[in-house]
C-alpha cells in the first residue's frame, strides 16, 4: 500500500509592513497643510492625525518649517506629473499638450471637492518671509513653470513667446485662487477656452505677419 505524502499547506502570504512614522507623518502633513493651511495645523494636532509622537516628527524632520518645505516638494512633484502628463498624449503638440493640464484643472476647480487651489500659491501667500523654507520651495517652483511656459511658447511659435508665457501664467494662478473664492460655476471653468483664445491670437499674428512679407 502506498504511502500517504502528508499534504503542505500553502505559505501565507508575508503581512504588508507597516507604514514608517515618516511616511505618516508626509502623507498626513500632505493632507492637512492643503485642507487647512500651514500655519492653521499645530505640530500636536498633526502628530495625533498621523499617529506617531512628537519625538518621531522631529527625528525625521528638524522643525515644522522643514516638513513644510518637504510638503511643497512632494506636492511639487505631484503638479509636475499632471502637468507634464499632455506632453505623453501629445508629443509634437505642445497646444494640445498643454491644454490636456488645464482642461484637468478647470474641472478640479469647478468641483464641488476640497480643491484649495495650488498648495504652492498658498504657501507663497502664507510666508511672505523671502528666507522661510517653504517659501523657498513655493518660489523656486514657480520661477521654473514660468520657464516652462515659455519654453511651450516658443514650441507654439508664439510672435512673442515671454508674453503669451506670462499671459498663461496669469491665467493659471487666477484659476487657483478664483476657485478658492467661487467653487463650483466661478470663472476657473473658463481656463481652456480663454487659455485657447489667447494662444490662438499669439500664434495667428506671428502667422499673419509671415504672410505679409
Amino acid at each position: 500500500m502506498a504511502r500517504k505524502t502528508p499534504s503542505v499547506a500553502a505559505p501565507s502570504p508575508p503581512a504588508a509592513s507597516p507604514k514608517l512614522a515618516a511616511d505618516r507623518i508626509r502623507e498626513t502633513a500632505r493632507r492637512m497643510f492643503y485642507q487647512d493651511g500651514i500655519r492653521a495645523v499645530g505640530v500636536d494636532a498633526l502628530v495625533a492625525q498621523a499617529g506617531v509622537t512628537k519625538p518621531s516628527l522631529y527625528r525625521s524632520f528638524s522643525s515644522k518649517d522643514e516638513l513644510a518645505a518637504s510638503y511643497l516638494r512632494d506636492y511639487e512633484a505631484e503638479f509636475w506629473s499632471k502637468f507634464e502628463a499632455g506632453g505623453q498624449q501629445h508629443p509634437d503638440d505642445p497646444r494640445a499638450a498643454l491644454m490636456v493640464y488645464f482642461d484637468g484643472l478647470a474641472q478640479r476647480a469647478a468641483s464641488s471637492g476640497g480643491y484649495r487651489g495650488c498648495g504652492l500659491t498658498n504657501a507663497a501667500v502664507e510666508y511672505p518671509e523671502p528666507d522661510h523654507p517653504a517659501r523657498r520651495v513655493a518660489v523656486a517652483h514657480k520661477a521654473q513653470l514660468r520657464k516652462r511656459m515659455a519654453e511651450l511658447a516658443r514650441a507654439m511659435g508664439a510672435d512673442d513667446a515671454d508674453m503669451l508665457a506670462d499671459g498663461l501664467l496669469l491665467l493659471l494662478e487666477g484659476a487657483f485662487v478664483s476657485s478658492q473664492l467661487f467653487g463650483r460655476g466661478g470663472p476657473a471653468r473658463h481656463l481652456p477656452e480663454a487659455a485657447g483664445r489667447l494662444i490662438d491670437a499669439s500664434v495667428r499674428r506671428r502667422s499673419g505677419n509671415k504672410k505679409g512679407v
